[in-house]
Order: structure tokens, then sequence, then C-alpha cells
């Protein structure tokens, strides 16, 4: 959306369907508008992330094996399946 983080080139059309959505109270009416934008971003080939991944990390007190740092420049405690909790 225009004015939005990170934002190079937008559509008109969907900078107003958004800002419509975002004032519609009714889930259904508001559940159309968000398919006709996905259907326009589909149909020209766009680029939208929806979301943005958390930064998600195991550290604290009751992480026994956090794995931070066990693969160079990654700064996720991945892999998650190395995670392991302390018994309370």
């Amino acid at each position: 959306m225009t004015g939005g983080s990170y934002v190079y080139n937008t559509y008109p059309e969907v900078d107003g369907l958004f800002s419509e959505q975002v004032n519609e109270q009714n889930p259904r009416v508001r559940a159309q508008i968000l398919n006709k934008v996905q259907q326009i971003i589909h149909e020209r080939v766009m680029f939208a992330p929806v979301m943005e991944p958390a930064f998600l990390n195991g550290v604290g007190g009751r992480v026994g094996h956090h794995a931070l740092g066990s693969i160079a420049n990654f700064p996720y405690s991945a892999p998650y399946e190395d995670l392991t909790l302390k018994a309370k």
C-alpha cells in the first residue's frame, strides 16, 4: 500500500480496495474485498507479502540446547528439532 515500509510500486486500485476493507465491519464483505485484492495481485503477477515472519528464537532459563550460532550467519535458534527444554 502506498506509504508503507519498503513500498516501491503500487496500484491505485489495490490501494483503494485495501483502504475499503480496513473500514468494513461486515466480515463477509471484507473477505470479498480481500479476495478481489488477491485476484488482482495474482493476475498482475505482483509480489505482495501479507505477513512478516516473526524473528523466532528459543532462549531462556528452561531452554537446554538453544542452537544459537550453530549455523554461521543464521540469526535464528535453529534447527528447531534440536531445541530441548529442561524439566521444571
